[in-house]
């Protein structure tokens, strides 16, 4: 078969080397240059394909039908805007074109597949979600599109992820000594970066409540839990089969009686989800737990999902489900 000539920008960070990997073993695609500032030069091996990093400047674009962008927010914006120039269609994992970040455009869609695909399909670039608002709307979207979370109430989340999601600069407090045996929140105080692209997607969706997300680290390498309670205009008879019909035809979400946990979504671009009514409180709640692998479904997984969309191709090709 024909394959698709795709680049990656920011090869060398956790998001990047993971496209490099699943790029590596991909059907239907080419991986023709991987791009990596600071070990430009040197070379990495994925699966049984070496592949030896580029300056960003020495980047083929104009051999690349499809360029992945895992470059650092703030950063990745112009090459984005110089890959689409050179005729690629691109997908950022930045925070640069996501929603409620400022340089955001209508013209981008929001690369959540499994809520704007027709949108993606249609699209020159795409805007990657956020790890963690990957997992919690993902949660929240069969309760938002049918208007269900009670107006003015408020969605508290509580999330968990490994130290991959903090990327690959070294830091002091993610040293394995520091995390190991250990489990701490961050950001208190609802000040996380994701949560104007949460807020900003349940706007959209007419959604009039209040967010409080508390993130947690884990002393684990990979995965998000997601906790989010939510309170509902009316109690759910059952809530996993409002889960189940929302969710019947993609490939990539599971709807599960069972909680869901880490080992079952590590190394898969899938999202694992449970719900259930809460006892004894006085306005309807439902609690709903997902489960994703940060680096999988949360970011490049995803981006992969989304760039077949963006190609043509099956939009599950070349994914571990």
């Amino acid at each position: 078969m024909h394959k698709v000539s795709v680049g990656i920008l920011g090869a060398s960070g956790y998001a990047g080397r993971e496209l490099c990997a699943l790029l590596a073993r991909h059907p239907g695609a080419e991986l023709v240059f991987a791009c990596a500032n600071e070990q430009r030069g040197t070379t990495a091996r994925f699966g049984n394909r070496s592949v030896t990093f580029l300056a960003p400047d020495d980047a083929l674009l104009d051999r690349a039908q499809l360029v992945f962008s895992a470059l650092p927010h703030g950063a990745s914006r112009r090459w984005v805007d110089a890959a689409h120039g050179a005729g690629a269609k691109v997908v950022d994992l930045s925070a640069d074109l996501r929603p409620g970040n400022g340089a955001g455009t209508a013209a981008v869609p929001y690369g959540l597949t499994e809520l704007a695909r027709d949108q993606v399909r249609a699209a020159d670039v795409v805007a990657n979600p956020g790890c963690y608002p990957t997992a919690v709307l993902l949660a929240l979207l069969p309760l938002l599109v049918r208007g269900l979370i009670a107006p003015g109430g408020c969605v508290n989340v509580a999330a968990a992820s490994g130290v991959t999601g903090a990327g690959i600069t070294p830091r002091p407090d993610l040293m394995f000594a520091e995390v190991s045996g250990d489990y701490r929140p961050y950001a208190l105080g609802n000040t996380h970066r994701h949560l104007a692209e949460m807020r900003a997607v349940m706007r959209a969706l007419d959604c009039d409540a209040d967010l409080v997300f508390t993130p947690h680290l884990l002393p684990v390498a990979r995965g998000i839990l997601a906790t989010v309670t939510v309170p509902l205009v009316e109690a759910l008879a059952d809530p996993l089969e409002l889960w189940r019909s929302h969710y019947a035809s993609e490939p990539f979400v599971e709807i599960t009686a069972d909680v869901p946990a880490l080992r079952h979504v590590v190394h898969r671009n899938v999202a694992r989800i449970t719900a259930h009514m809460a006892a004894g409180v006085r306005t309807p709640t439902v609690i709903v737990v997902a489960a994703i692998d940060n680096l999988v479904k949360g970011a490049a997984g995803q981006a992969v999902q989304n760039g077949n969309l963006l190609v043509g191709l099956d939009e599950a090709m070349g994914l571990p489900a």
